[in-house]
């Protein structure tokens, strides 16, 4: 994880979270499915849309490739209440988001900032990656029906041989680089008779080489899909559990 890689992933947050700004100052709609026509219909008719921020779902930097996509869901009879309950209960999202989600607790807690930790794994292929991370969240009232959360991973840390004996912590920025950096942006609004819920979701990994790119890159984009897919519908169930 070379200094050049880190500064271009710092330039790409601070892009991003300038977005972010621009859908608060009414420069671009609060939420992406306003965006477009027909993708708030999508939803309440029980679908995820998901769909990549950059051209294809990721970009080449420096030794290093960020991965950029975006989805939403429409969670019916849902609160913005009863949605930040799930959201905010870092300690049972080893139960809400099993079993990608290992482990998961609080660390310190406020009103407005948190920090966790979680132990997430998947399997690809023959590998088993294995992930512990440290999380700072802060979350913004925008007003008594629309909010947002910024979720940053403040450290990174693979899990070499993970649930076998010699299991071990390697040091920040080293291993194979499945996951270097990761950031999301989570905003909701209370509208319709349900929330509306849309996750952004960056993350640094390792470059990809040039003649392997046509093989691994749709392996890559599908497990994003897949990902987003699978946390923004475990995330409606666990409200509707509530």
């Amino acid at each position: 994880l070379q200094p050049g890689t880190l500064k271009a992933w710092d330039d790409y947050i601070a892009s991003a979270d300038s977005r972010t700004q621009a859908r608060l100052d009414g420069q671009r709609p609060f939420l992406w499915i306003d965006e477009a026509p027909g993708r708030s219909s999508h939803l309440q008719r029980g679908r995820i849309l998901v769909a990549p921020v950059l051209g294809h779902g990721s970009q080449s930097v420096s030794n290093g490739l960020i991965h950029h996509w975006i989805g939403a869901v429409f969670i019916r009879n849902a609160t913005l209440r009863t949605l930040l309950a799930v959201i905010h209960d870092y300690d049972r999202y080893k139960d809400f988001y099993k079993p990608f989600v290992a482990d998961s607790k609080v660390l310190a807690c406020t009103d407005t900032d948190q920090r966790f930790s979680m132990v997430w794994q998947h399997r690809v292929l023959f590998v088993n990656a294995a992930i512990e991370s440290q999380y700072q969240a802060h979350e913004f009232a925008v007003d008594r029906r629309r909010g947002y959360n910024i979720v940053t991973a403040t450290q990174v840390r693979e899990i070499e041989g993970y649930g076998q004996s010699g299991e071990h912590l390697l040091t920040p920025g080293q291993g194979i680089g499945f996951i270097w950096r990761l950031h999301s942006i989570a905003r909701y609004e209370e509208r319709d008779g349900g929330v509306y819920l849309e996750l952004e979701a960056v993350a640094l990994t390792r470059d990809i080489p040039a003649s392997l790119r046509w093989l691994v890159n749709p392996v890559v984009n599908h497990l994003s899909i897949n990902s987003l897919v699978t946390s923004l519908r475990q995330t409606c169930d666990a409200v509707h559990s509530l």
